[in-house]
């Protein structure tokens, strides 16, 4: 077994435990849920196993996580990013940000920072169907033009609008407004 494989191998171990401690399941709740022996949950988790996509989904599915989750690195349980480290799209010339929030992938979701000055306005980019965004103004007020319909978005208020139509953002204030856009696609909204 070569390296990568070893250390594949260990990670799920790893996981596979934690996951199945956490949900206070024996290997033999694992096995009957998954509908997989209890031998070859036990060699998974020695670190030696070499399971196939089909052990893989199954036991997964009785985890009820992906499959990515079962092969992901462990991460840091604390992050710190500074300022200087986050990702800013400039909107237009005249200096409108968009600071992507999230250090790591959130499957279907994304968390923006906005910094639009005096007088400015930007379109947003429609989402697939379904979408919802939801618009919080930190400082300062922001017009949004959804769908043909203007909302005023003052300091503290929330507009949540269907991120899938045509949308933009206007800074009419004499200061530059400062706001947050959590974006969740259809398919991770209950309904």
């Amino acid at each position: 077994m070569d390296y990568e494989s070893s250390n594949l191998s260990s990670v799920l171990a790893q996981n596979l435990i934690e996951l199945r401690s956490k949900r206070n399941y024996s290997q033999q709740v694992l096995s009957n849920l998954s509908k997989i022996p209890r031998s070859t949950i036990a060699h998974l988790e020695s670190g030696l196993g070499n399971p196939t996509l089909f052990h893989m989904t199954k036991i997964a599915a009785a985890l009820e996580v992906s499959v990515e989750e079962l092969l992901q690195q462990p991460r840091p349980t604390c992050l710190l990013k500074k300022a200087s480290e986050f990702e800013r799209e400039k909107k237009n010339k005249k200096g409108a940000f968009v600071y992507k929030l999230l250090p790591d992938p959130i499957p279907g979701t994304e968390i923006d920072r906005m910094e639009i000055p005096k007088n400015i306005r930007f379109p947003g980019v429609p989402h697939t169907s379904g979408t919802k965004e939801y618009f919080v103004c930190e400082k300062g007020q922001v017009t949004v033009y959804v769908a043909g319909e203007t909302y005023v978005v003052n300091e503290g208020d929330l507009l949540a609008f269907p991120g899938d139509q045509a949308h933009a953002y206007h800074n009419k204030g004499n200061i530059k407004a400062i706001c947050y856009s959590v974006v969740v696609r259809a398919s991770f909204i209950k309904r």
